[in-house]
């Protein structure tokens, strides 16, 4: 999962409950000081939410664009049904659309992160009129790597017979934070603790289906004429950096890696990935 590593707000933005037609969701709203840009839609990964694009908001603002990180149906802050069907890929990419929509500033730039790479693919295929550009960041073409759908099913299973905290414990006596030599500031470890505690348990079980079993849809978005981004880091452990390379190809994606990042770009080295996503809308809007 991406770890933020601060928690507070940047001065440019706000937090607050954005109403759409398919109900609220938690987000964090950075604007710039002078005139926009461009809105772009930042939308988590698997176990994420919005607070995992913190470190983007401010150099995103300062490089013009309003930038809406969005906690999905069922994830943190944004309430969810306790039924599995409420979170299959149909219903949460029509979240997006709605999402979208409410920003009302036109068809916005939508940046998925890993899961919501998977997400966005698909609310694009459905209706890519809402959007501007499409940025896949470290999301793939098609089920993650062979490790990873193992772990995502042995969640599943663990998910459907424990507690949530039960599982968490599980998870951490697994694969804890500091076995990778990372050093987890303590209020961030309590977030991470809490974000797990208010995901719904049907969420991660729906979307850990998803992440599992995704099958290869890039030639149908490869169809959509919209422009189009590849942005990773020079690591991924969920998709192989050079599947990655190979789906842009096939996309004629624009393919930006960033040096010394692994799966969360936007945690590891977000200065270099807010500048490449601007840089990419600046092009698509022709600039």
């Amino acid at each position: 999962m991406s770890r933020p590593p601060f928690l507070d707000l940047p001065v440019c933005a706000r937090a607050y409950r954005l109403a759409t037609g398919r109900g609220e969701f938690a987000v964090h709203d950075a604007r710039p000081d002078g005139p926009v840009r461009g809105t772009a839609l930042l939308v988590p990964g698997f176990t994420g939410s919005k607070e995992d694009f913190l470190p983007l908001l401010a150099p995103l603002a300062a490089a013009g664009y309003r930038a809406v990180a969005v906690d999905g149906r069922g994830q943190h802050e944004s309430p969810g049904p306790r039924e599995e069907q409420a979170y299959t890929q149909g219903e949460l990419a029509r979240d997006i659309a709605a999402q979208a929509a409410a920003l009302d500033g036109g068809p916005v730039h939508l940046v998925g992160h890993s899961l919501g790479g998977l997400l966005a693919r698909a609310a694009v295929l459905e209706d890519a009129s809402p959007y501007r550009s499409l940025t896949l960041m470290s999301s793939g073409p098609a089920a993650v790597a062979p490790e990873q759908q193992a772990r995502a099913k042995m969640l599943i299973d663990a998910l459907t017979t424990l507690t949530m905290e039960a599982v968490w414990q599980a998870m951490r006596d697994l694969d804890p934070p500091e076995a990778a030599g990372e050093t987890t500031p303590p209020e961030v470890a309590e977030f991470l603790h809490r974000r797990w505690l208010n995901t719904v348990p049907e969420q991660l079980i729906g979307t850990a289906r998803q992440i599992a079993g995704e099958p290869d849809r890039v030639a149908a978005l490869a169809a959509v004429p919209l422009p189009k981004h590849v942005l990773s880091g020079a690591v991924d452990y969920a998709w192989p950096v050079p599947q990655l390379d190979e789906m842009a190809e096939r996309l004629g994606a624009r393919r930006t890696v960033v040096a010394s990042a692994e799966h969360s770009p936007n945690v590891d080295r977000p200065e270099e990935t807010a500048a490449a996503l601007a840089s990419f809308w600046d092009e698509a809007d022709g600039r």
